[in-house]
């Protein structure tokens, strides 16, 4: 079978403030085994189709509808193998389910969706197409973050006992909003966000830690949502405390409102014989805190003998060179790349099980529960159960 190059759809991401779609673009063509095919890149017609031709598309639609109507009538060695959709909260889930309905994988941004209404309805309309879908959480690609998912699959730190994951900005300290940065207007407006702020943007990706990571789940949770800068109409500081499934505790709080913090997540799991910590600032570093040893320290481009076999289709560079963000965006679209391969009969590494449809749904679940909590004055409420910590890239 003739191997040849993905060709990609993306939706949102054209226009001059956009934030994440020229990381994406950046991560689609970095291994030279994909191609910009579609795009309807902004809200307006005549600019979307400005756009696509101005980043090199070949077709450009005037919509996302027009877009998924015309790949999908396409035959198969002309149509875009996925869509990648990189719009503000609320118009991830139209094309979404419109290309799942086309029979069109998806890489999709977080959250899912705005509200967990519309995340059940599209979790069960990719099931039933049986599309591979991958959610962006893009520091799950990470090499080191996939290192401590790895030695926690193998028993390294024991049972876990607390999971504590954080993730603090400090860029909406004051009213962005106000000053037409339209990044910060379409986060703190409700329409186009959804009903968390904070928790949606960033806190998604502080509880997807736990889940990846961790390879755990909230089961109930305690959470307290505030609008600390006056005016402002979503959250902008989340913090939860959360059973999870295993009875361990875990925390994880974020804040756009923390001045000197430049995107500081982290994750610090602790188990019975050990303990496992990173930080984003220091991404290329994994700390392993085993019981009665001396404290190890993996770094990513040190000496890559010690990554599995799982990880090792995913390093770029030569020992002794880290990688960073972009690399781990595009370890996402390398793990859907190499699901379609390897569903059309190709041969491509195994992918790994980056955050798929399920994750997202369970996402927002464990959103919507934290806003329930949070209107109660932090009572205590229970999460849906949804999706699952395996089979993320694969429906």
């Amino acid at each position: 079978m003739k191997r040849c190059k993905m060709r990609v759809g993306m939706v949102g991401g054209g226009g001059p403030a956009s934030f994440f779609g020229a990381p994406h673009r950046r991560a689609i063509l970095m291994d030279n085994s994909a191609e910009l095919t579609a795009g309807a890149l902004r809200s307006r017609a005549d600019e979307s189709l400005a756009s696509a031709d101005e980043l090199f598309f070949t077709r450009g639609y005037p919509d996302w509808s027009s877009l998924v109507e015309a790949e999908s009538a396409l035959p198969d060695d002309q149509r875009i193998d996925y869509l990648t959709i990189v719009t503000p909260n609320d118009a991830h889930f139209g094309p979404a389910e419109a290309a799942a309905q086309a029979g069109i994988a998806v890489l999709c941004e977080k959250p899912l969706t705005t509200n967990l209404d519309e995340a059940r309805r599209l979790h069960a309309t990719v099931k039933a197409a049986e599309i591979p879908f991958i959610v962006a959480h893009t520091y799950t690609g990470y090499p080191m973050v996939m290192l401590a998912r790895e030695l926690v699959r193998d028993g390294r730190i024991g049972e876990i006992r607390k999971v504590e994951a954080w993730y603090p900005q400090g860029w909406l300290a004051s009213r962005r909003e106000e000053e037409g940065n339209k990044q910060a207007s379409w986060r703190t407006d409700p329409a186009q966000a959804g009903a968390s702020g904070c928790g949606g943007d960033i806190g998604s990706h502080a509880y997807e830690f736990v889940r990846f990571v961790a390879g755990l789940r909230a089961v109930k949770l305690s959470a307290r949502m505030k609008s600390i800068v006056p005016g402002r109409a979503l959250d902008d500081d989340f913090t939860v405390l959360a059973e999870l499934n295993n009875g361990a505790i875990a925390t994880i709080t974020a804040s756009q409102i923390t001045i000197g913090a430049q995107n500081d997540n982290g994750f610090r799991i602790i188990g019975t014989a050990g303990t496992l910590s990173w930080r984003h600032t220091h991404f290329d570093q994994l700390e392993f805190f085993e019981a009665d040893h001396t404290v190890q320290i993996y770094r990513a481009g040190a000496d890559y003998r010690y990554m599995p076999a799982s990880i090792k289709p995913y390093l770029r560079l030569p020992q002794g060179h880290p990688e960073g963000f972009h690399e781990a965006l595009a370890n996402l679209h390398r793990t859907l790349e190499w699901t379609i391969r390897r569903r059309r009969g190709e041969d491509a590494p195994t992918p790994y099980d980056h955050p798929g449809i399920g994750d997202g749904l369970a996402v927002m679940a464990f959103l919507d529960a934290a806003v329930a909590s949070a209107a109660d004055h932090g009572a205590w409420v229970d999460v849906l159960r949804a999706g699952s910590t395996t089979g993320r890239n694969e429906p």
